[in-house]
C-alpha cells in the first residue's frame, strides 16, 4: 500500500465536506500550510477527544497560518452530525470510499477502518511533517502546531 512521507508532493484531491461541498486540496494550499489529520471514525471516544483539541487549539494555528482538515471514511451526514455536535470550526473531509486514505497509506481495510496520522503540508503541496499515534489523541494538534511554530521562528 502506497503512502506518502516527509519530502513527497502529494497529489492533489477532491472530497465533500460535511455540508456536502466539494473541496480540493489545492484550494485549500493556496490559503497556505494545511493540517490534515486522518482519524478512523466520528463520534468515537478519541477522535472525538482529538478533533476538538484541534478545534481548541484554532487561535495558535491561526497565528501560523495553518489550516486544520479532518478526514475520515464517515459518509457526510455523519460528519455533518459531528461537526455541528462540536462546533469545529474546520472542515471535516467525507472519505467514503477510502481511496484517499489508501493514497496516504492510512487505510487499514475491514473494520480496523483508517489509522489516525496527521500530515502538515507546505502551500506548495509538498509534506513537510507527519504525526504517528493510534491512541494519544492531543498528540497530533500539539505536534504539528509544534512543528509550525519552530518553523516560523527559524
Amino acid at each position: 500500500m502506497p503512502s506518502v512521507d516527509v519530502g513527497e508532493v502529494v497529489p492533489d484531491f477532491e472530497l465533500p465536506d460535511q455540508d456536502g461541498v466539494a473541496r480540493k486540496l489545492s484550494q485549500f494550499l493556496a490559503q497556505g500550510p494545511v493540517v490534515l489529520f486522518f482519524y478512523p471514525g466520528a463520534m468515537t471516544p478519541v477522535c472525538t477527544a482529538e478533533s476538538c483539541h484541534f478545534r481548541d487549539l484554532q487561535a495558535e494555528y491561526a497565528a501560523v497560518g495553518a489550516q486544520r482538515v479532518g478526514i475520515s471514511h464517515d459518509t457526510v451526514g455523519k460528519q455533518k452530525t459531528f461537526a455541528d455536535k462540536y462546533r469545529f470550526d474546520y472542515p471535516l473531509l467525507s472519505d467514503s470510499d477510502n481511496q484517499v486514505a489508501r493514497m496516504f497509506g492510512v487505510h487499514r481495510g475491514g473494520l480496523l477502518g483508517t489509522k489516525r496520522e496527521t500530515f502538515v503540508i507546505d502551500a506548495d503541496g509538498r509534506v513537510v511533517e507527519v504525526v504517528r499515534s493510534a491512541l494519544r489523541a492531543s498528540l497530533h494538534g500539539d505536534k504539528a502546531l509544534e512543528f509550525l511554530k519552530a518553523r516560523a521562528a527559524s
